[in-house]
């Protein structure tokens, strides 16, 4: 392996900055080198956040346009606005969840006479699509329900990612990462989502 990027997605308070010290974690302890950065300015207003995770040989924390091999979003429409990071036949795994942004809600509350209508998932897939080679969309808050928490939705999707052909970090050491960096309370609900978003794939 000489590079694989992942471009984590989404909006404050959603767990993105968990993902990336999990991921970061589990390659310094299996010694792959990677480099993290993180742009979450925007964090505590539930703005759009993201956050780069660079496995192999990279020298710079952000990932190029175009070169992300792979996209984990923790909402529908942040996939489609970081998409332009998405290598062309790259791979997305996002929660099928729909947070619309103010901009598309505001014209359709105020025009309400005109019955606009919100952008669909499957409105985003299809745009997705045109760069993607694969799109996994997979309802998270429903999974993570099923594990017991329902803020664990972050964990779901990695584990749906960690089964991917070519993943690059291996599930044990990611496991062993969420123990770590998990409060002690909540492990047992992040494992049984990780496992959960394995078999969701």
């Amino acid at each position: 392996m000489t590079q694989y990027n992942i471009l984590l997605a989404g909006v404050g308070g959603q767990g993105l900055m968990l993902l990336s010290q999990v991921m970061g974690d589990a390659c310094t302890r299996s010694s792959i080198k990677v480099v993290v950065g993180a742009q979450h300015g925007l964090a505590q207003r539930s703005g759009s956040i993201s956050a780069h995770v660079r496995i192999g040989d990279a020298y710079s924390p952000l990932i190029a346009y175009g070169t992300a091999d792979l996209i984990i979003a923790m909402d529908a429409t942040e996939a489609l606005r970081y998409v332009e990071y998405l290598k062309q036949g790259g791979t997305v795994v996002m929660n099928s969840r729909m947070m619309h942004p103010p901009l598309e809600t505001a014209p359709i509350v105020k025009n309400r006479q005109e019955k606009l209508t919100y952008v669909t998932l499957e409105q985003v897939k299809e745009q997705l699509g045109k760069v993607a080679g694969r799109v996994i969309d997979i309802d998270a808050e429903k999974v993570a329900a099923e594990a017991g928490n329902p803020r664990t939705e972050n964990v779901v999707l990695l584990g749906a990612a960690s089964a991917l052909s070519g993943f690059p970090i291996q599930s044990e050491p990611l496991k062993e990462s969420v123990r770590r960096v998990v409060p002690e309370r909540a492990v047992d609900a992040n494992l049984k989502a990780f496992i959960l978003g394995q078999q969701m794939v």
